[in-house]
């Protein structure tokens, strides 16, 4: 007798407004498990009052939207207390509720994922916005609440395990992945560079800002060295050109594969991360990277980025104009382009499927 398809509640928050690297993470994830329909039933469910109804407008053909509008902050403030309300008063009856971003509502029946990208808030409290000062302990709450915690890499498992006391055997790493339009990405063409006010030749930051991604640095380190291109900066945020910074704004998907593809270099120089997804989708269309010696880093590129010890400023100057001025061989560029299509979406979502059939084996 066949089994039936578990039925996943998905946490599709992120997919909502300006998507960052979870929304990236929770969308891919999405329209994967929405051709598993063997194996998962997947609806999703967004905990906010603001754009609650697009939820609808952004979900893969045939994934349900489930819940009511809500306030986020209020439902934090219930789930610190008490574990109420469950998630099923919510959204309705499920195998499975999968937090894809930190926070793990309580349940009745359904067997909790979490994802937890990263550790960074424990250590750097003061980097969270007001409205997320509750957040390490809102997700040492979830770890703890949680039948299987997903993570990244490695490197963050192994953190969880540290520090959130989570047992080993209840942790899943669920590498991201690259989407095969990387592969297939081109430069941007004179209009493109034009409308964006792109220079033929620049180094590349995407991301969004704030102290963890070291952007203070960099821009110190590429003020210091003028011999280097201009540095262009891709993420949230108003547009414009300050002297040799160029400064993108927010960028489609597709205008994001051709800025990445036309770098000189992708360089991302962050204090801490838990994956770092833009280096991998840089070595999938050929651009050099340099970024920081964190574990995360050093696991996700495997080898095939130059690694400057976190906050050296001297250093990661130097290590931009050996990257410039040193074009690599034609087997270095093979390899990176192999290494980066071993992370597929497909995988990540087999392997948290794997983390769902766990959970809702040790669902009470």
């Amino acid at each position: 007798m066949a089994r039936r398809p578990l039925t996943v509640l998905l946490d599709g928050t992120p997919l909502l407004g300006q998507r960052t690297g979870i929304g990236r993470y929770t969308a891919a994830l999405a329209e994967e498990l929405a051709s598993m329909v063997d194996e998962v039933d997947v609806r999703a469910v967004a905990f906010t009052l603001r754009g609650w109804r697009a939820l609808r407008t952004v979900l893969p053909h045939d994934v349900v939207a489930r819940g009511l509008p809500v306030s986020a902050r209020l439902l934090r403030q219930f789930w610190l207390r008490a574990p109420f309300p469950p998630v099923e008063v919510l959204a309705g009856l499920a195998d499975v509720m999968h937090a894809t971003n930190f926070v793990l509502p309580p349940s009745v029946r359904a067997g909790g994922v979490v994802t937890i990208h990263d550790l960074a808030m424990l250590d750097h409290p003061g980097d969270l916005p007001p409205s997320d000062a509750r957040l390490p302990e809102l997700v040492r709450q979830s770890a703890s609440r949680a039948a299987v915690v997903c993570t990244p890499t490695r490197a963050v498992a192994d953190q969880v395990v540290e520090r959130l006391g989570v047992p080993e055997d209840r942790v899943v790493v669920t590498p991201l992945g690259v989407d095969p339009a990387w592969f297939a990405a081109r430069p941007p063409s004179d209009p493109v560079r034009a409308r964006l006010r792109l220079p033929l030749e620049y180094l590349l930051f995407v991301g969004a800002g704030g102290p963890r991604k070291g952007l203070d640095r960099l821009i110190a380190a590429h003020a210091a060295r003028p011999e280097l291109p201009p540095l262009v900066l891709a993420g949230p945020g108003e547009s414009g050109v300050d002297g040799r910074v160029v400064r993108t704004g927010y960028l489609t998907e597709i205008d994001l594969r051709r800025v990445v593809a036309g770098a000189s270099v992708l360089v991302l120089p962050s204090r801490d991360e838990g994956f770092g997804l833009p280096v991998l989708e840089a070595l999938a269309c050929n651009v050099p990277v340099v970024c920081s010696d964190v574990p995360a880093l050093r696991e996700v590129a495997g080898g095939h980025a130059v690694h400057v010890p976190v906050g050296d400023v001297e250093a990661l100057g130097q290590a931009l104009v050996e990257t410039v001025e040193t074009p690599p061989s034609p087997a270095a560029q093979a390899a990176r382009r192999a290494h980066a299509s071993e992370f597929t979406w497909r995988r990540t979502a087999e392997l948290t499927v794997k983390a769902y059939e766990k959970a809702a084996r040790r669902r009470r």
